[in-house]
């Protein structure tokens, strides 16, 4: 991988405003205020949704919340035209992401100045059942092993750092999506 799938660089501080050349960091008091609601119901559930409709050949657009479309691709050696992230990307795209919110979430809430932060991911799948219409032998379909490189420097030491990035770990939405069975309802409209 040449590039990280997700990084942040720069000086990101949770109690003064960013210097020249440094990415804000998150808001500390609306960071407490999550905080706050989440221990006042503990139980609320949130549901996200997507609609996804498909363009033509393996592109789609996927439409969430007000936002622009998110486009979604394959590359053409899986006969798309390149023009996205394929599924399985985006896939490892938004654990990246999901880890880094917690990381820098966390190192706020901690006082932790963040200078750089970056998250290489990658995943080995098999993809020889060509999604059903290929080899359909017993295999697992998706990812086997997904593996996280992060590159965190910050104003503590590696072993509080390591802590942290556990820590994150653990309570990452997406991450716990990728390691334990979730249930899928899956009809027609």
């Amino acid at each position: 991988m040449t590039k990280a799938a997700t990084a942040l660089t720069g000086c990101l501080t949770p109690d003064a405003p960013p210097a020249t050349g440094c990415l804000a960091p998150i808001d500390k008091a609306g960071l407490n205020d999550l905080i706050a609601k989440g221990k006042a119901d503990p139980q609320v559930i949130k549901t996200l949704k997507c609609k996804t409709v498909a363009e033509g050949r393996f592109r789609h657009l996927n439409f969430i919340r007000t936002l622009p479309p998110y486009i979604v691709d394959e590359p053409p050696g899986l006969l798309g035209d390149d023009t996205a992230p394929n599924p399985s990307e985006a896939s490892l795209a938004a654990l990246g992401s999901c880890l880094a919110v917690g990381i820098h979430a966390n190192a706020v809430a901690q006082g932790i100045n963040v200078f750089k932060l970056e998250i290489e991911l990658e995943g080995d799948l098999n993809i020889t059942a060509v999604w059903g219409t290929g080899d359909l032998s017993e295999k697992p379909v998706g990812f086997t092993d997904v593996r996280a490189k992060v590159t965190f420097e910050a104003d503590r030491p590696r072993e509080e750092l390591e802590a942290l990035i556990a820590h994150a770990r653990q309570w990452s939405p997406v991450a716990n999506t990728f390691t334990r069975p979730v249930n899928l309802e899956m009809s027609m409209a």
